[in-house]
């Protein structure tokens, strides 16, 4: 017997997983010989790459992991009080296990379906209730991507609230974040927003001029000022006033919403989420009542299911860029849903009193560093501060000298041009750490440091009385009751148990790729070499990271074919703008400032246009033809007509529609013949990698989705990061960074941290580094193989709306479901009736209203696609009944649909069909349940009667009478 040694321990085969037998025999059932017939007829030959992709060998996940450690070592991780937003703090690790290590947590998507999102909602409002009760406004959304952008989004809302004619200038303290007025900057200009920074306490708000102002509280260099005779000016003259501020510190200041702020943002990474180099945290927004239907981004409210039991959902303006498209005043469409369970649940388990403790011990011991310098003859100059000293020092050799002892005790501090230095202390900090930095500086001025022997008995706030909280905040129950680790590990499981993630089946959502995220991908993410460095460290101790961030734009480049890459952008909404951008500063540094037009297909995602509009363009839509695809001869026509004016065009490449358009590079030549740029909606990415690329198309730019083809996890609803490639002549206008320089570019960041949010870049080059060319190309091979087998398998059940020349779809496809509407059945009732199936919906109504798009991936076996397949041809089956008469057109199974544990379990069934058949509708049902905790949620309900915090302590009383009163009565 002979048998051949080879590799037993391939990634590739876990990530890709229908094997040969399974794909041969989707291949028939697609009615293909071989794969490469099926790629042949699917992909047009004219766009094909001529050769393999050139990247590393694939690794397994053993020797990934092991040559991935020797990478993170490189960086060096110093105790960091340089403050400027991000402060050492410590997630508690039942938390880390359980939320943020849990593919029931990270896998979920965002939640559309609220019915079997129940769990991360109810969490979400947590985070909201904590932003509102510290902020003490009225309003608090379900987090911004950091808190440099919440501020910019700010801006953008309060100038479309403004009732000032011609009023377009924002006053921005020089106190703000200097990376915060970075962005805005970049955020202003091509909006015609003149952006005026100085004193706020020499600003004359008087000027017509003014519509806006923004503060920061405590400010940059730690001064805590009163800002009420600011805000009051501010008010006499019909200027709005955004508050930027510390949520440690507001557990002991006057909150922004007492002292009249109109809207307060920040960061809430301080509660519990680690600095990761930059990122991902949930920056916070929140605002009075009267902008609750303008706020941007994601707000959950509380509304009642049809059985009249409390139910949480997305509420109001959710997707505001889709409904109002060039109109929008925002271009965000995600969250960061994970990082906001996290600073959420920190809240949870700390508590008020605990949270409050650690801002108490921070001051204390700020104190203690102030009196301890003090005597060693420094000087600090802030008046009143909460956790950072402000230092002055005699020369600039003494500051070079300090920050040379500092780093060789691996201490960082901030170092200003002016000759000062910055300390900023965290809830980490303890007393053995503020005596290293006393013999520090003792050592630099020849001194003794005095020992410290303990925190004194009591702390007194020093600060004007107008300045110290006495309001209450975090009161409600879920604040004061989980402090046990028993009782926190209970509730989050609740709450898990409540969603549908990846780990229950797939997720076969059209233009999302939920694929795998491999658990080996996901290990790097929580060591502290990856997660514990401040974003403004120096680049010697993060050459770990720089090798990180080289090797993967090489990658990304040599995916692309493009000539660089920017790693910024923080999601995919950040990434079209910044592309956009790019493409503007070209225009510009030509002396085309009059190129301001952009081309957007019909049928383009909702981010396109209100991205466009952000980078000051306007917006001219091109037509579709009625197979979906690109009006080519209304392109080509309305490319002349704006010649002297167009900008670009926005394209998705394989289309929006599922198919790989054949006149792809026709179109780009013709912008190009006419002065313009193309830039690629990397959406779709997923049917690209290996095949063909942007730049092999003709596209000038692509935003790529690292969280989905390149599976960061979608984490309910974020983290993302949406990297940009561009040509060699748009590379100088990517975004640079005003602290840290990003490849030598200074200005014009779109993202508060250089590079973004770092510490999840490892997911995506643990995925390259373990596929490898091949892996990846074959990734993308059987991502087609699977939707055309979905496709092959529904299309005789559900009419697919669009396909190539040879019958086939890319990567994913769209069912009609239009028709059934004559039956009165809408596609909202095959989304809510494949949760009793144990199934997430496809994509509903996008692009086109009333279908299914519906995205298998590379990562699902054909098992899994057959269990799909086969609820939803069994739901057409249901159809049939309401169609044929058989069942009843308003009381049957799909319309009362999800159906819940409660509402089979009632003392009298008196629907027409069977509890069986409600709730067991298949038999592979029976042996993995998943129930909807809620039936179908009224939306409307939610709207007229908003409530987006935990419902007040008053109201449970009444529920509980009311739930006993529903278990006396008939079933519902």
């Amino acid at each position: 017997m002979t048998l051949k040694p080879q590799p037993a321990d391939v990634f590739e085969d876990r990530h890709n997983a229908p094997g040969a037998d399974e794909q041969a025999a989707m291949l028939r059932t697609i009615g293909v010989s071989s794969i490469e017939q099926l790629i042949d007829e699917t992909v047009p030959p004219a766009i094909r790459l001529k050769k393999p992709l050139d990247l590393p060998a694939a690794l397994s996940e053993r020797a990934f992991l092991a040559k991935f450690k020797q990478i993170a070592s490189q960086n060096q991780v110093f105790k960091s009080y340089i403050g400027l937003g991000y402060h050492d703090t410590t997630l508690p690790p039942v938390i880390q296990r359980n939320i943020l290590e849990n593919p029931g947590w990270y896998t979920a998507y965002t939640p559309y379906q609220a019915e079997i999102a129940q769990g991360r909602l109810e969490a979400l409002i947590n985070y909201q209730t904590m932003v509102i009760d510290l902020t003490g406004l009225e309003i608090a959304n379900a987090s911004l991507l950091d808190e440099g952008t919440a501020a910019a989004e700010a801006m953008h809302m309060l100038h479309s609230q403004t009732k000032k004619k011609g009023a377009n200038q924002y006053f921005v303290s020089e106190q703000v974040l200097p990376q915060t007025i970075d962005l805005l900057r970049t955020r202003a200009t091509p909006v015609g927003i003149e952006l005026v920074v100085g004193d706020h306490r020499e600003i004359d708000l008087s000027a017509e001029g003014f519509f806006g102002a923004m503060v920061q509280y405590p400010a940059a260099d730690g001064e805590v000022f009163d800002y009420k005779e600011f805000i009051g000016q501010a008010r006499a003259n019909n200027v709005f006033v955004v508050m930027a501020a510390d949520l440690l510190a507001l557990t002991l200041l006057t909150s922004p919403g007492e002292l009249g702020a109109d809207v307060c943002v920040g960061n809430s990474q301080r509660f519990g989420v680690p600095m990761g180099y930059g990122g991902p945290h949930a920056g916070f927004f929140s605002c009075k009542d009267q902008f609750k239907r303008v706020i941007p981004g994601r707000l959950i409210g509380q509304s009642i299911d049809a059985a009249g039991n409390k139910a949480f959902r997305m509420a109001l303006q959710t997707r505001e860029q889709h409904i109002r498209r060039e109109k929008a005043t925002s271009n965000i469409c995600t969250a960061q849903v994970l990082l906001s369970v996290l600073a959420g649940m920190y809240a949870v388990y700390h508590g008020p009193q605990r949270i409050q403790q650690f801002a108490v011990n921070t001051h204390s011991l700020a104190q203690t560093l102030e009196a301890g310098l003090k005597k060693l003859g420094v000087e600090q100059t802030n008046e009143n501060y909460f956790d950072t000293l402000n230092l002055r020092l005699e020369s600039a050799e003494l500051q070079q000298s300090l920050r040379k002892e500092a780093e060789a005790a691996r201490l960082n501090f901030r170092y200003f041009d002016e000759v000062r230095v910055g300390i900023s202390l965290n809830q980490n900090t303890e007393l053995h750490d503020v005596a290293d930095i006393l013999d520090v500086f003792g050592k630099v001025l020849g001194k003794e440091a005095d020992q410290l022997v303990g925190l004194p008995e009591s702390l007194e706030l020093t600060w004007p009385k107008s300045l110290v909280r006495t309001s209450d905040y975090l009161t409600h129950p879920v604040f004061n009751t989980h402090h046990a680790e028993h009782e926190l590990l209970r509730y989050m499981k609740q709450l898990e148990n409540k969603d549908l993630s990846l780990a229950h089946s797939m997720i076969p959502l059209g233009s999302c790729t939920m694929k795998l995220n491999a658990t080996a991908e996901m290990i790097p993410v929580t060591w502290p070499e990856i997660g514990q460095l401040h974003p403004f460290a120096p680049l010697d101790q993060t050459k770990g990271y720089q090798q990180i961030f080289a090797d993967l734009q090489t990658w990304l480049c040599e995916i692309t074919g493009f000539a660089a890459v920017s790693l910024q952008p923080n999601s995919g909404a950040q990434g079209e703008y910044a592309g956009l951008l790019a493409i503007r500063g070209y225009h510009e540094a030509r002396g085309d400032h009059h190129r301001n037009v952009s081309l957007i297909p019909a049928s383009a995602h909702g981010t396109n246009p209100a991205s466009a509009v952000m980078a000051g363009m306007e917006v001219v839509v091109v037509k579709s033809t009625e197979d979906g695809n690109i009006d080519v001869a209304d392109l080509k026509e309305k490319a002349a007509k704006y010649a002297d004016r167009l900008s670009c065009l926005m394209v998705t490449y394989p289309s929006t529609h599922g198919v790989y358009e054949e006149t792809i590079v026709d179109i780009c030549e013709t912008i190009h013949n006419h002065g313009g740029r193309v830039y690629m909606d990397g959406a779709n990415m997923n049917a690209q990698v290996g095949l063909t690329s942007p730049a092999n198309i003709g596209a000038d730019v692509c935003h790529l989705n690292l969280h989905k083809t390149f599976c960061i996890p979608h984490g309910g609803g974020g983290p993302g990061v949406g990297p940009i490639g561009v040509v060699a002549d748009l590379a100088p206008y990517l975004p640079g960074h005003a602290v840290v320089a990003v490849e030598g570019r200074t200005n014009g960041s779109v993202s508060a941290a250089p590079w973004g949010s770092a510490s999840i870049l490892p997911i995506s080059y643990a995925y390259i580094s373990m596929m490898g060319g091949e892996g990846l190309t074959r990734a993308t091979q059987i991502a087609i193989l699977n939707a055309n087998y979905i496709k092959a398998r529904l299309e005789e059940h559900y009419p697919v709306l669009y396909s190539g020349s040879h019958g086939r779809c890319a990567h994913e496809m769209i069912l009609e479901c239009r028709h059934f509407k004559k039956a009165g059945i809408e596609v909202e009732d095959i989304a809510k009736r494949l949760m009793d199936y144990g199934f997430h919906a496809p994509t509903v109504s996008f692009p086109v209203a009333g279908t299914l798009m519906i995205e298998p991936t590379e990562s699902e076996s054909k098992d899994e696609l057959d269990r799909f397949c086969d609820a939803m041809i069994s739901i057409r089956k249901e159809i049939a009944e309401v169609e044929s008469g058989k069942a009843d057109a308003k009381d049957n199974v799909l319309k009362h649909a999800p159906h819940t544990a409660a509402t089979v379990l009632v003392h009298e069934w008196t629907r027409p069909y069977s509890r069986e058949k409600a709730v067991y509708p298949m038999e592979y049902v029976r042996a993995a349940k998943f129930w909807p905790t809620v039936s179908r949620i009224d939306s409307a309900y939610g709207d007229r009667n908003l409530i987006c915090s935990c419902t007040p302590i008053e109201q449970y009383a009444d529920q509980e009478e009311e739930l006993v009163q529903a278990d006396k009565g008939p079933s519902y």
